[in-house]
């Protein structure tokens, strides 16, 4: 006898309550109502591709949650989860059948915008859909914070580390492409040479191979092992300098990055970078970095609040503002107020009814089946029965 599959029941209460809560905060933190082509190009929001309006092999487009629920219901959509300075594309010259219903006068393209193989719903290296019929292996997807692509665990060229929701990760192809953040990484991120210092990015500054730690409670950090080449100077006062100098670099902060570049601490410069929590704020911010990042379109890395965890905080932040919404809400407009009301107290009986039915389940330690759940629902169904029969034959 072939045995069937079992799942922990703690394990499947917890795991849809997290994919709600994501769900929620993904679509909290965009308007639902209204088309954001007002906007602009909006800082970062949920979009969709449509697939029926823009086939593969037409012209890439992008549409708001609005749209999606209001122009483009029934359609075969792509979720893109939340891509950054985007602009909505809904009616414009893309979309030669469809009028956009929320906001009817559009540019005929938004030229900012940037689009990839994930508007057509392909994914990762491997060009694949998502869900792929095809790929019987169990990989979860991360996507890249530069890109925005959506790339498999097992494509990524590294280990894809532990609570990797905390990190945000760079493809190795954005990383070739802007190789300054090799440097970085290897300062930063989990791949470290032994040679030399590490640790967390303090204010360290080389002068004639004397390093002067103004950091001191950092000092074990960033020496690993004796070191015979460096003098270490430990709780630098003040250093005295002539004043021109020191005038001077007031007006012009010093390269952070040329400081990391004359550690030359080495790094493996292959395979998806995890950055941990904060390391924006590590990056330089002077100008010539300024004017690096600009050139190469990443000058949105020095914002704390373009990153996929704050959007969706705010997106927590507005469902906790706002009163909670049934799903089953929008399906009872066309009915009467009776009709309404039995319907929705049938709905939260049986949501109640089944939620205890799992409860015994996860304080016994036990696992559920399909033939458990199939039981509860034929329990269910009697009883309605039992119930009709009482409403045509009262006692």
């Amino acid at each position: 006898m072939s045995q069937e599959q079992t799942v922990s029941l703690v394990d499947v209460l917890e795991e849809d309550e997290e994919l709600e809560e994501e769900a929620s905060a993904v679509l909290a933190g965009s308007d639902s109502d209204h088309c954001s082509y007002p906007q602009g190009y909006v800082k970062r929001q949920a979009l969709y591709a449509c697939s029926s309006c823009t086939p593969k092999g037409g012209e890439a487009a992008g549409v708001c949650l609005a749209c999606s629920y209001k122009c483009h219901e029934g359609h075969n959509l792509f979720e893109l989860y939340t891509k950054r300075n985007f602009r909505c594309d809904c009616g414009n010259r893309k979309f030669t059948d469809l009028q956009c219903k929320l906001q009817l006068e559009k540019e005929e393209v938004n030229s900012l915008n940037k689009y990839s193989q994930n508007f057509f719903g392909v994914y990762c290296t491997c060009s694949r859909p998502y869900p792929d019929p095809d790929d019987q292996v169990e990989d979860e997807m991360i996507q890249c914070v530069l890109c925005e692509d959506w790339l498999h665990g097992r494509h990524l060229g590294c280990v894809v580390p532990d609570s990797v929701e905390l990190h945000e990760m760079t493809c190795e192809s954005c990383m070739n492409k802007t190789s300054f953040l090799w440097t970085y990484a290897a300062h930063l991120s989990g791949k470290r040479s032994s040679s030399h210092l590490s640790g967390d990015l303090c204010s360290v500054h080389l002068t004639c191979q004397v390093i002067y730690v103004l950091c001191s409670s950092h000092l074990s950090a960033y020496i690993p092992h004796q070191c015979d080449r460096f003098i270490i100077i430990c709780q630098v006062e003040e250093v005295i300098e002539p004043s021109c100098k020191r005038s001077r670099e007031e007006a012009e902060p010093s390269c952070r990055l040329k400081e990391l570049q004359a550690i030359d601490q080495k790094r493996v410069q292959s395979g998806a970078v995890f950055w941990p929590s904060g390391w924006r704020s590590k990056l330089c911010s002077c100008t010539t970095c300024k004017e690096r990042l600009s050139e190469a379109g990443l000058s949105f890395l020095l914002d704390e609040s373009d990153t996929v965890l704050a959007y969706e905080n705010k997106g927590k932040n507005n469902e906790q503002r706002q009163p909670g919404h049934d799903p089953l809400m929008s399906a009872l407009d066309h009915l009467n107020h009776v009709q309404q009301l039995e319907i929705i107290h049938g709905y939260n009986d049986m949501k109640t009814e089944l939620k205890d039915f799992l409860q015994r389940f996860a304080e016994d330690g036990k696992v559920v089946t399909p033939d458990d759940i199939r039981q509860f629902f034929e329990q269910q169904s009697r009883k309605r029965r039992r119930d009709d029969a009482g409403c045509f034959f009262p006692t």
